[in-house]
């Protein structure tokens, strides 16, 4: 990668202010371009989604994983509870999606609570776990709560057989008008549900899956406490990757909880961050990580600059600590900042290998939180910063009362925002086929055919804030 004029040696730069040169491409097709990362992760495609309480649980991991990204669960969640989550991705299938379930005899209050927890948008009405009926939103409009689904349900039940080639359910589900059917084994019992989209993006994308064709999954630790144990326990788990996770990865601490946890995980990949040096990356990788996470204060639930003046416009860091990690023969993780599906597409120019994110997740069916409507109708959910008071308290439940109190005093992140749905684009999956969408055409106009050649090829220029409004689509005339 270089700078059209060559490297700035003036101000540090973010994702606005630049923007990506076409250049001559023998890129015939977007489809050419190979996404598959190779930073150890096993990713297909190079998103990784934040370890924020509010984005990443067990519904969003089995989602992208499915698409060929990876979840990393919080360090907040209890190990007990981490080993559950792993162990139930990992028995997810990686191509049909986890069904909900009532019975005839429960009703339509129940379905309602379950229809927002996917985006697929129905319940699967089952008698001894054989399908008998499905039901949807507007199954359910109208009618009592306390109806029985058997009253509302949908009896003709059209299903597909488990093990059918994606592209055979899509044309079966297009040809008999269905947006969605259950999946069922020989003996005719459920095991999934597929929609005509889902079909199709089976066809496009490669599950991210370990040895064993699992899905993947990885999980945080922070760096207090009894470090090695926890990363251990999780690895022990299943997890795919560990991540140690603290607001200022440059210190100390970290460099000996990296340096522990590498002795005690060594088949794992270690990620470990934030930094936005390379003197930073250059310290964890020496003290034995594989992967460094890069970002300080770009994320939206982040109060860290405004609170403390520290931290690097993204881009500028991203440059710098992934010059640094491949003279290395190391990686980086771009983390935050992410806002638009071109922020991916230059953050992997400038040098990373996956860009994880967070809030932006945060508004999506599968994002651990409830689904609300505001005054006007519109769906979202909470979400908050990981340093923020709530996620501390969160953090510190064994603490006493008043430790718990004096750490909710220094807080650097917001304790809730309200995240959107796009009603265009409600789901994550909605949100990765505009980020791939976008990620492939930006590797064609740079004449790249996988991430190796965009980072080599790509060259960055620096625009004014017109130059980047001059580029944003109006949804009305001027």
């Amino acid at each position: 990668m270089r700078f059209l004029e060559g490297l700035p040696g003036g101000p540090e730069l973010t994702f606005d202010d630049c923007f990506l040169l076409p250049r001559r491409s023998s890129v015939a097709s977007r489809l050419d371009v190979e996404l598959s990362t190779v930073d150890g992760s096993g990713t297909t495609i190079p998103i990784v989604v934040a370890n924020m309480t509010a984005v990443a649980g067990r519904r969003m991991a089995e989602t992208v994983a499915r698409r060929g990204a990876m979840a990393i669960l919080p360090q907040d969640i209890p190990l007990d509870v981490v080993a559950e989550v792993i162990a139930w991705v990992k028995r997810r299938h990686p191509v049909h999606d986890t069904p909900l379930t009532l019975e005839p005899t429960d009703t339509v209050g129940d379905a309602l609570g379950l229809l927002p927890k996917r985006s697929h948008g129905a319940v699967i009405v089952t008698d001894s776990d054989f399908p008998v009926g499905v039901v949807t939103e507007a199954d359910c409009t109208g009618v009592d709560r306390f109806t029985q689904l058997r009253q509302v349900m949908t009896p003709e039940v059209f299903t597909l057989a488990a093990g059918l080639d994606p592209k055979e359910c899509f044309e079966r589900l297009h040809s008999a008008h269905r947006r969605l059917a259950p999946v069922v084994d020989r003996s005719g019992r459920l095991v999934g549900v597929l929609t005509q989209k889902a079909a199709l993006r089976a066809t496009l994308y490669t599950p991210a899956t370990d040895a064993a064709g699992r899905l993947r999954i990885g999980a945080a630790v922070g760096i207090s406490g009894d470090v090695e144990a926890k990363a251990a326990a999780l690895a022990e788990a299943g997890a795919d990757v560990i991540v140690l996770d603290t607001a200022h990865g440059h210190q100390e601490r970290m460099l000996s909880a990296v340096a522990s946890v590498r002795s005690t995980v060594p088949p794992v990949p270690v990620v470990a961050g934030n930094v936005v040096s390379a003197e930073g990356v250059r310290d964890l990788v020496g003290a034995g990580a594989d992967i460094v996470k890069v970002g300080v204060g770009p994320g939206a639930m982040c109060t860290t600059r405004m609170m403390t003046g520290v931290g690097r416009p993204q881009l500028s860091a991203i440059v710098e600590c992934a010059r640094e990690a491949a003279a290395l023969g190391k990686h980086v993780w771009a983390d935050g900042g992410v806002r638009h599906p071109r922020d991916v597409a230059l953050a992997l120019a400038a040098g990373a290998s996956n860009v994880m994110i967070g809030s932006w997740f945060a508004g999506t069916y599968e994002s651990p939180g409830d689904m609300q409507r505001d005054n006007s109708g519109r769906l979202f959910k909470e979400s908050y910063g990981m340093a923020s008071a709530r996620a501390v308290r969160q953090r510190n439940l064994e603490d006493t009362p008043y430790e718990r109190s004096r750490k909710t005093l220094f807080e650097e992140g917001i304790s809730t925002a309200r995240m959107y749905l796009d009603p265009e684009m409600p789901g994550v999956e909605d949100l990765i086929d505009a980020t791939v969408a976008g990620l492939r055409s930006a590797c064609s106009y740079a004449g790249a055919h996988d991430l190796s050649s965009l980072t080599e090829r790509a060259v960055i220029g620096v625009q004014t804030p017109a130059g980047y409004a001059e580029g944003r689509p109006l949804d009305r005339s001027w």
